[in-house]
């Protein structure tokens, strides 16, 4: 017997999904961002602020990106002013990537606009728990 909508995990965590990735856009829109674009500064401003500078291909396994796509957002956050990529002297092929002072001043106000829609969105439960069940089915490893 075929579940209805309603009962289907899988139907009601697409639409979830799509009300959080809505709210995220309206946040983002304001400070010129999308969300991968947002997701894609926001890791490289994390990294950096570790003491790493990675390249395109260890921030797409960090932020769980394609990393051809990857490379096509990292180009329009550079046109943006936003990171910049400098060869790496170890392999000329690869691109370390470094997030400039606008940057680094964006990322902050962005990652706080998107706390907030996530602070609203999971407001209706508890967030360990909900940080739990969805760590679980996205099977991410603490980085």
């Amino acid at each position: 017997m075929a579940l209805g909508p309603g009962e289907s995990p899988g139907f009601l965590l697409w639409h979830a999904t799509l009300r959080w990735q809505r709210d995220v856009a309206a946040a983002l829109s304001p400070l010129g961002l999308t969300h991968v674009q947002f997701v894609l500064l926001a890791c490289t401003w994390w990294l950096n602020g570790r003491g790493e500078r990675p390249n395109q291909q260890t921030l797409a396994r960090q932020a769980g990106t394609d990393v051809k796509m990857t490379s096509q957002v990292v180009r329009a956050l550079e046109a943006k002013g936003l990171i910049e990529r400098e060869t790496d002297p170890t392999d000329t092929r690869a691109k370390r990537l470094r997030v400039t002072e606008p940057g680094a001043v964006l990322a902050p106000r962005a990652i706080e606009a998107v706390e907030s829609v996530d602070a609203r969105f999971f407001e209706p439960v508890e967030v360990g728990e909900a940080v739990t069940l969805l760590g679980r089915l996205a099977r991410v490893e603490e980085a």
